[in-house]
């Protein structure tokens, strides 16, 4: 899933992240089902890539067009929404009843990560959801959505740093390539430039002569 970092490694990572939040959501909510939509950074299309609940087996990849339904609108928005199905214009039924289960009531939060929009986090049909508790609700949600998003940006980060190539990998390569043809300017440039920033970052540090 293109979501997720390329690294195998990472990408189980990510994945059990994301399973674990919507545990957590479903458990707390004792609702019906909870997911994570991430949002194609491409073509922003909403993607399943957690589901806990209703679908759990058969939804994780699904796709979804931009903008679609309350997941699409709450994306779009970076604003959260709880809403019976009936009372809105956002619920997009015809792809809620593709997934196999048609909820009655939506809470859903945005996974904002670096000031966009990454994710949206959901909760279908809670236990219990009364007018009263719907701000404690939705601001529980919010926090969840929150540490969602920050766990997978630094998660995401970290494996940037992993695969990089260590700047000594990279100074004997080019190296050995100017070794290879020392008339060639442009490697030879680049050494220079290279063992200049080593310099910048490493200071020589001076010997005392009379040592």
């Amino acid at each position: 899933m293109e979501f997720l970092s390329r690294a195998p490694h990472s990408a189980v990572t990510e994945h059990q992240l994301l399973q674990s939040v919507v545990a957590v959501a479903r458990h707390v909510y004792a609702a019906a089902a909870s997911s994570v939509f991430m949002v194609s950074p491409e073509s922003g299309e909403l993607i399943f890539a957690a589901v806990a609940g209703a679908g759990q087996q058969s939804l994780v990849g699904r796709r979804f067009p931009a903008g679609t339904g309350i997941a699409g609108w709450v994306a779009a928005s970076y604003q959260s929404l709880i809403t019976d199905v009936s009372a809105t214009d956002k619920f997009a039924r015809d792809a809620a009843e593709s997934t196999g289960y048609l909820p009655s009531s939506i809470m859903a939060a945005p996974l904002v990560a670096d000031g966009e929009c990454i994710g949206v986090l959901e909760v279908l049909d809670r236990r219990g959801g009364d007018a009263e508790r719907e701000l404690d609700d939705i601001e529980l949600l919010e926090l969840l959505a929150g540490q969602a998003a920050l766990s997978l940006s630094l998660l995401r980060r970290r494996e940037k740093a992993y695969s990089a190539p260590p700047m000594g990998n990279l100074l004997a390569r080019l190296t050995e390539h100017a070794a290879m043809d020392s008339s060639d300017p442009l490697a030879v440039a680049l050494l220079g430039v290279s063992l200049d920033l080593l310099d910048r970052r490493s200071p020589r540090t001076t010997v005392d002569s009379a040592l």
